[in-house]
């Protein structure tokens, strides 16, 4: 059974694990400014190919997705698929130099003003190997489900600085326009308020009221 202290309500922020903090910090205030909704830290745990999450940055607007996509390429990211039009809406994904994907969307497909590079949710997507087990672990620590549909599933976390998802893996991969395989280390931590803990997916949280890592 689970006790108080492990009911998780809210994400803090997430820790990416990377071989050059400095680089890393200069690229992603350059890029996005997330400030302290993303930390970082250095590693030299081996990690290759699809890492099994990405990180989707929830804009106003299609000009934002292609402000921010801009901003990305300029301090050094690559894209993986260009800003478009989808039945959706607007988005376009890019990959950050320390290797975490970057999905840029917006549910709007026309703009009503010029970009503010205003960024209206972070939202952290794991790839799952099984969503409905996974699902199940994530709502018997206290998390509600908002959506859930087909291999997707997004929780409800008012007031959190990062919301949270779930998707099949090899579907996500597919999403974001790499290949679903990969070993190593997933390269991230997520901070949440309940205590530490380690999910089906092998994603590692830990309390969020630490000193942010450098």
């Amino acid at each position: 059974m689970n006790t108080d202290q492990d009911q998780l309500t809210s994400i803090g922020s997430v820790t990416l694990e990377v071989t050059d903090p400095e680089s890393a910090a200069r690229f992603y205030d350059e890029a996005f400014g997330l400030g302290e909704r993303l930390r970082l830290r250095q590693t030299e745990v081996p990690s290759s190919g699809f890492r099994g999450f990405t990180m989707s940055l929830i804009v106003a607007q299609p000009a934002e997705v292609v402000h921010l996509l801009d901003a990305a390429v300029a301090a050094g990211a690559t894209v993986l698929k260009p800003a478009e039009k989808s039945l959706w809406g607007f988005g376009g994904v890019v990959q950050a130099p320390d290797g975490t994907v970057w999905q840029l969307a917006s549910e709007a497909k026309k703009d009503t003003g010029p970009a503010t590079h205003r960024i209206e949710h972070v939202v952290l997507l794991i790839g799952a190997d099984d969503v409905a087990a996974s699902k199940r672990f994530y709502s018997d620590r206290g998390l509600t489900v908002a959506k859930s549909i087909g291999g997707y599933v997004d929780f409800a976390i008012d007031g959190s600085p990062i919301g949270l998802g779930l998707y099949k893996r090899r579907a996500l991969a597919k999403t974001v326009g790499v290949a679903a395989d990969g070993s190593g280390s997933h390269r991230v931590e997520i901070n949440g308020d309940a205590a530490a803990f380690v999910d089906p997916d092998g994603f590692a949280w830990a309390p969020a009221s630490g000193p942010a890592s450098s």
